[in-house]
């Protein structure tokens, strides 16, 4: 509806109105858990080479492969979610970077290009040397590729969910949290892993899914004391509302079973304990990243 022309600019000015369904979906949830697995990978193996460099040589090649799988399962969920897909060669030709997906687009890309030297490194050239040089490269740059999806978050406006500070958290835990179980899992295959290792692994998922679940329970007691959107937002998945029992079966399944299971398995030395508590976070986390990027839009700006 035209609500006012200015003859003398031709300019337009148009009513705002609610956007009809939630725009963000499980597209851009499969972008967020896709990048953790591949960015947190990165940070185990950086961890495993310089505390157990000799078990840990053998998973140079597997771990870059799973880095440069899930990232590109990343990037193809970004481009599909673009409503103009064809159009994302502008990021890089008339670039705008005081938006935080053109950031995060470069930093992506000359990411996925030092995961291409990785796996030259480990698999055609098989220089230890040049994969490590080139990890601790990536490693760096894995911390602002996993947390640039916090910024466009935050650039959301009317969205208080969504605060800066809180969500780069989570990101980063989300990387540990998916990055640890993935490496486990990786081992039930080649057991090259010592005890001490996979214990470090397990260590490394409980602290993560421990540190999520406080700032979701923090979000979730304080957060309607902040603002009055960020209360009707939490009515979603509060009492009865209509994602409680999603948001629930996400937080038991990414932070509190696998909390308990990776104590269990480290005071009986329970391999099998440990496997299940690295599923339980991976499918956990898909549900938590989920609920909380859907109940914002759930509210009309209108």
């Amino acid at each position: 509806m035209v609500h006012e022309s200015l003859a003398a600019t031709n300019a337009v000015v148009t009513l705002d109105v609610a956007l009809p369904s939630v725009v963000w979906g499980w597209i851009i949830t499969m972008n967020m858990w896709a990048k953790s697995i591949g960015t947190g990978v990165i940070f185990m193996l950086f961890y495993l080479l310089k505390k157990y460099p000799q078990e840990a040589g053998s998973y140079r090649f597997p771990i870059a492969f799973i880095s440069v799988v899930f990232i590109h399962i990343f990037l193809f969920f970004t481009v599909i979610d673009l409503h103009q897909m064809f159009r994302f060669w502008h990021i890089f030709f008339h670039p705008h970077f005081t938006s935080a997906i053109t950031v995060g687009a470069w930093m992506a890309t000359l990411f996925v290009v030092l995961l291409f030297v990785l796996l030259f490194a480990s698999y055609i050239k098989r220089d230890d040397a040049l994969f490590d040089k080139t990890l601790t490269w990536t490693t760096v740059l894995a911390i602002p590729v996993t947390l640039y999806t916090a910024g466009l978050m935050a650039q959301s406006t009317a969205r208080e969910l969504w605060q800066m500070p809180t969500e780069s958290a989570q990101m980063i835990l989300a990387a540990t949290l998916s990055g640890s179980a993935a490496v486990i899992l990786l081992d039930t295959y080649f057991k090259k892993l010592s005890y001490e290792a996979k214990r470090d692994m397990g260590i490394i998922l409980a602290l993560s899914a421990l540190g999520a679940f406080i700032l979701y329970m923090s979000e979730l007691i304080f957060g309607p004391m902040k603002a009055e959107e960020v209360a009707a937002t939490l009515e979603f998945i509060k009492g009865h509302g209509e994602y409680s029992t999603m948001f629930w079966v996400g937080q038991v399944f990414a932070f509190i079973a696998p909390f308990i299971l990776v104590i269990l398995s480290i005071a009986n030395r329970s391999q099998n304990m440990l496997k299940i508590a690295a599923l339980s976070a991976l499918a956990g986390l898909w549900v938590s990243k989920h609920v909380w990027l859907v109940i914002p839009q759930l509210l009309s700006m209108s």
